[in-house]
């Protein structure tokens, strides 16, 4: 009956993997975009892009592949401090 709750509805599920909004305002449409709890929001039909982040919430999980952020789940990251050529206090 509302985009209330509408949204309400789209977010009532444990999963979250992908969310599909349409209207001809869009402004509204991106405003119930960020309010709903998925992984991946298409707007308006949009076509798929590979090189955004692609992954769930909740429990359709919390990885991501496609684009950049999909090499951080294959990376650790690791600080050395003192690398640098540095001369001892004398």
């Amino acid at each position: 009956d509302s985009v209330d709750q509408a949204v309400d509805i789209g977010n009532d599920t444990e999963y979250g993997l992908a969310a599909y909004v349409s209207g001809t305002d869009q402004e509204a449409v991106r405003q119930v975009a960020r309010r709903l709890r998925a992984g991946q929001v298409n707007l308006n039909g949009a076509a798929p892009d590979l090189m955004a982040p692609f992954g769930g919430f909740k429990m359709s999980g919390n990885g991501r592949e496609w684009g950049d952020l999909a090499f951080h789940e294959f990376l650790e990251v690791k600080a050395v401090l003192g690398y640098g050529a540095q001369q001892a206090a004398e």
